[in-house]
């Protein structure tokens, strides 16, 4: 019987792997730069229900456009919690760890795990862009193949999507994260070591307050759309419109406050 050789492609169909980074949703520890005047309980509930999304979508996006791609997700604090055993029996997702210091440390362990099992293509997203349009996984794919890096520009200078060919931890050494300047220092040392880059379209992530109003408009707009059009899901599209009315109940009952203006 001949036997597959160890770094090989583990499906020729299949030689590319999405990776969903994501934290647990639990209360106090993620989306807390929205608190206030989000509460953290609300906060925690809004992330699980992004994590969610993007595990939909990319289940069904990946099926309806026949993308040669399986999704893994990449969990935090650990793959063990009863959260992610969910996510991985109802979603059809294979669970790995999160692995390191940093967000740069935990992003390039990801991407040499996932080589090692013998992807050719390999990318990473967050969980916070539930709305991102499933033709943008497409388009990372197709640039992949002429370019060595595929980035996703966030509106806030990060970026949401990084795709690649080979492992390239040079890229996630001494970058300082959470800031405007992670997506331009990935590009300027992807051009110092010769590596050729694509950009998809910018999308906006949700980190602030400021974001968080953006996706609540851009979810009211979306529902006004014919079903089968719309981006959000019930669960986030009700979740936001939850958040909205009470956002605009303390804006009203502390003016000071830096809650959705009524």
């Amino acid at each position: 019987m001949k036997q597959t050789p160890p770094h090989s492609s583990p499906q020729s169909a299949r030689n590319a792997a999405l990776v969903i980074f994501a934290k647990a949703p639990i209360a106090g520890q993620v989306k807390t730069r929205l608190c206030p005047p989000l509460t953290h309980d609300e906060a925690a509930t809004l992330h699980g229900s992004f994590v969610l999304d993007m595990l939909e979508r990319t289940k069904a996006g990946a099926a309806k456009l026949k993308l040669p791609i399986d999704r893994y997700l990449a969990c935090a604090p650990s793959s063990t919690l009863v959260f992610f055993q969910i996510m991985e029996e109802r979603q059809s997702v294979k669970l790995i760890d999160q692995v390191g210091d940093d967000l740069g440390a935990r992003m390039q362990q990801a991407f040499a795990a996932l080589f090692e099992k013998g992807y050719q293509r390999v990318f990473i997203v967050g969980t916070d862009i539930p709305s991102l349009p499933l033709d943008h996984y497409q388009q990372a794919l197709a640039l992949l193949n002429t370019h060595d890096v595929v980035l996703g520009p966030a509106m806030d200078g990060g970026y949401y999507l990084i795709g690649l060919k080979q492992p390239r931890p040079e890229l996630f050494a001494n970058i300082a994260w959470s800031t405007d300047r992670v997506l331009a220092a990935t590009q300027e040392k992807a051009a110092s070591l010769g590596l050729t880059t694509a950009l998809l379209s910018p999308w906006r992530d949700v980190d602030t307050i400021d974001d968080l109003r953006a996706l609540i408009e851009a979810s009211a707009a979306d529902a006004k759309k014919p079903k089968n059009e719309q981006a959000f899901s019930q669960r986030t599209a009700g979740a936001l419109q939850h958040l909205a009315k009470c956002l605009r109940t303390r804006a009203s009952d502390h003016p000071s406050s830096n809650g959705y203006p009524a």
